[in-house]
């Protein structure tokens, strides 16, 4: 399973490997990591439907979590890949435009890898 990554914070991608290490050992799952939303698109744009899941950030600089959500919901369609939002700002009105997008989880940081692990094993595996 090839999961995207899109956080502008680096370090974001060794705590990932880090906490998934026996996972990706298995070759159960692959990260792919992107540092802004066009960054993101642009991985998409190359590589169409090879993620099958998405881990975006909420607040980043340039395009914004929720401005690449629309974008993927719009143009990845069919069939869409999920989507799930991360944020350190766990408030309402981030939330509900987060669903009203078609986001399928949102997620507040500290992100709970335990938790996530198992959201994984649901949805995807």
């Amino acid at each position: 399973m090839k999961i995207l990554v899109v956080d502008d914070e680096k370090d974001v991608q060794f705590l990932f490997q880090q906490r998934f290490r026996k996972e990706i050992k298995e070759g159960e799952i692959n990260f792919v990591f992107a540092f802004s939303g066009e960054e993101a698109l642009d991985y998409m744009k190359k590589n169409f439907h090879e993620a099958v899941l998405i881990l975006s950030d909420i607040n980043m600089p340039g395009m914004s979590g929720l401005e690449l959500l629309k974008q993927i919901k719009e143009k990845y369609a069919t069939p869409p890949p999920v989507v799930m939002m991360i944020t350190a700002y766990g408030d309402d009105a981030n939330f509900q435009e987060a669903m009203k997008l078609g986001a399928d989880d949102f997620l507040t940081k500290p992100v709970d890898f335990n938790s996530l692990k198992e959201k994984l094993k649901t949805r995807l595996l």
